[in-house]
């Protein structure tokens, strides 16, 4: 084999998803895992931890697109305050874990929230990124499903 197929198929694996272990794959959903636990500690800074503090974060939901780890967390509290009482209780059911790379990942899930007069469910795509803290959310897109009358 040349060195420059080589590369081209080193560059193909990496850009596929080549490089992403069962490992990543564990880490990325303890990610969840923590929010999750967080949340239903209602320890809201906990649950923030999970996404990346950078006013790079895009959080998108109820037709608004907020950026900025800050602007995400206010939101948050305005919502649901940040104890347990108006957090309920969160949990998340993953459908799929998609690598992007060796350092990226794509979630697809379900969330259902109890407990609180927020209550609701929907589905989520999350694109986590792994940095220097390890994985962290850097792209959220979360929606409701529709009321039922």
């Amino acid at each position: 084999m040349t060195a420059a197929r080589a590369l081209v198929l080193a560059a193909c694996a990496v850009a596929c998803g080549g490089g992403f272990t069962a490992a990543d794959r564990r880490s990325v959903e303890a990610v969840l895992e923590r929010q999750r636990e967080a949340w239903n500690s209602g320890d809201l800074d906990g649950y923030m931890d999970g996404y990346a503090r950078s006013s790079a974060l895009v959080f998108t939901s109820g037709g608004s697109i907020r950026r900025g780890w800050d602007e995400a967390r206010a939101a948050y509290h305005r919502r649901y305050g940040a104890d347990r009482a108006g957090m309920g209780q969160l949990a998340f059911e993953i459908i799929d874990v998609t690598p992007v790379g060796a350092d990226g990942a794509v979630v697809l899930g379900r969330w259902r929230l109890t407990g609180t007069p927020q209550a609701g469910g929907g589905v989520f795509s999350v694109v986590l990124a792994r940095g220097d803290g390890g994985w962290r959310i850097v792209h959220d897109h979360t929606s409701s499903d529709p009321e039922t009358k």
